[in-house]
């Protein structure tokens, strides 16, 4: 597998996040993941907690494939609020290094209207590559 994180000179380098990813070997897409557990119970209505959460079922559902959160080359992140979002940065960095590393895959956050579960706060997708074989 081949990642090469796209920079285009004299841009202003992006935190958190990668403006484009090249890839080559096996996709795996990752349904959008909220912040419950495994048996679907919330824990916390906290965005940060609930971003946490998510983040740690991306991970799961990733090693089922054999991937890990290095594979990740695209997350798209859906948020109730961005208000709420935005005022948890901190708190989302530090769940994010916790649970993914320092690994910045292309990245895109939109507010929506409503996710599915009412509880959710957050719901985030994933598409991570692995070598071929």
């Amino acid at each position: 597998m081949t990642l090469t994180f796209l920079q285009p000179p004299g841009w202003v380098r992006p935190r958190g996040y990668s403006n484009g990813v090249a890839a080559s070997g096996r996709t795996v897409c990752v349904s959008g993941m909220i912040g419950w557990d495994a048996q679907g119970v919330f824990h916390t209505d906290d965005f940060a907690g609930q971003v946490r959460q998510a983040l740690l079922n991306i991970v799961a559902v990733l090693a089922e494939a054999g991937a890990g959160p290095e594979h990740i080359m695209r997350m798209t992140w859906y948020v109730l609020d961005k208000r709420e979002y935005m005022a948890a940065y901190q708190e989302i960095g530090a769940a994010y290094r916790e649970v993914i590393g320092k690994h910045y895959p292309a990245m895109t956050a939109v507010q929506v209207s409503g996710l599915i579960e009412e509880r959710a706060r957050v719901e985030i997708e994933v598409t991570a590559l692995l070598p071929q074989g």
